[in-house]
């Protein structure tokens, strides 16, 4: 599966964002004046290969969910069963990602990809995967969102001991993400957006981002969840600690996935990868979402043409990222939650960039007088 999915991921069409930068000064508004918005129009035309691209929508969240055995070393003051806790916070709609997507009008997905302790059970869980009908808002209400049972293992290995993964192991969460993609674009999503929970996973964030980017791992790792002094010293030096046990190698991204990755950063890479072989733009969340994008465009350089990055995160290695990929946020509101909670803010931006090139009229057919 991961091979297809890659052999499917093409370039930006370069005809169709031409086409797009050739519309845009036809439109009545000078020449510019929507800023980024015309830039990331024209890319989203290049990656539909079409002007204008289809608009973005329905829009669908996926929260991949795994635990890390690096917890094991303090790098976070939050108990890890904290995750399932979320988990069912999801599933009950109380959650700010829950408040966000019904404010945007998207669907929830939640994906148990590597949850160490058990989770809520209920009629929303659907081990087998996604109903055709998830996207419907008549049959799934965004509040209450679908929870798809697809773990790999309980937890991740301690990464400060041994790899984090085995190679099958990582692979099998990239492609619960590429399945997930499929399945949500199957059943009608127009753009999917990153979620992810998982007590601890900004430090395994942190050692992919230092592997594929070569940052020093004090710039590349935050504090995450709002650890003190001595517990941010210690978390950076147990991602030092693994970068040179392990020494990955960023030209093996699932190499690099197995041995300091988390299943949720894996399954999120598949996400990535599987949206860009379908060409539909996949909105980038925070810091966990960035760093499994590095691992996607170390699988696939094209799939770069497929990310829209949706906010800066506070954590620090999240501007490390998405400097190497060559991506500006859209927002910067100061955001480290995760959840999907950040790309749900930019959702309307992203929509109003493409609406432009359906809606706006020329200054030909509205009569409008040019400069």
């Amino acid at each position: 599966m991961l091979e297809t999915t890659i052999a499917a991921i093409r370039p930006a069409d370069e005809a169709a964002m031409a086409a797009a930068r050739e519309l845009h000064g036809r439109l009545t508004k000078p020449a510019g004046s929507l800023g980024a918005l015309e830039e990331l129009s024209v890319r989203l035309a290049g990656l539909a290969g079409a002007c204008p691209p289809p608009l973005p929508e329905p829009a669908a969240v996926a929260i991949f969910a795994g635990d890390h055995g690096v917890h094991a070393q303090g790098v976070s003051p939050w108990p890890q069963e904290v995750t399932a806790q979320m988990i069912g916070n999801f599933l009950a709609g109380g959650a700010v990602v829950n408040a966000f997507a019904r404010q945007a009008g998207a669907s929830v997905t939640v994906v148990d990809v590597g949850v160490a302790t058990p989770l809520p059970t209920g009629p929303v869980a659907d081990p087998a995967g996604l109903d055709p009908a998830v996207l419907d808002p008549a049959v799934l209400d965004p509040a209450v969102p679908r929870l798809v049972v697809a773990s790999v293992r309980r937890g991740t290995r301690d990464l400060a001991v041994t790899a984090a993964l085995t190679r099958d192991e990582a692979l099998a969460a990239v492609q619960t993400g590429i399945r997930i993609a499929d399945e949500l674009i199957d059943a009608g999503a127009g753009i999917l957006l990153t979620g992810d929970m998982g007590i601890g996973n900004t430090t395994p964030a942190a050692a992919l981002i230092a592997a594929f980017t070569g940052a020093d791992p004090l710039d590349a790792t935050g504090r995450g969840t709002g650890v003190d002094d001595p517990t941010y010293a210690h978390k950076v030096a147990v991602v030092r600690a693994a970068l040179a046990r392990h020494m990955p190698d960023p030209t093996d991204p699932l190499g690099v996935l197995a041995a300091v990755g988390g299943l949720e950063h894996a399954a999120l890479a598949g996400l990535i990868l599987g949206a860009a072989a379908r060409r539909t733009p996949v909105l980038l969340d925070g810091v966990i979402a960035v760093s499994a994008a590095l691992a996607a465009a170390a699988f696939a350089p094209a799939a770069v043409d497929a990310m829209v990055a949706g906010h800066r995160s506070a954590e620090p290695g999240a501007t490390v990222a998405l400097r190497h990929l060559g991506l500006d946020p859209l927002i910067d509101l100061g955001l480290r939650l995760g959840e999907g909670t950040g790309a749900l803010l930019a959702l309307p931006v992203v929509t109003g960039a493409v609406r432009v090139l359906h809606e706006v009229a020329t200054f030909d057919s509205a009569g409008v007088a040019e400069k």
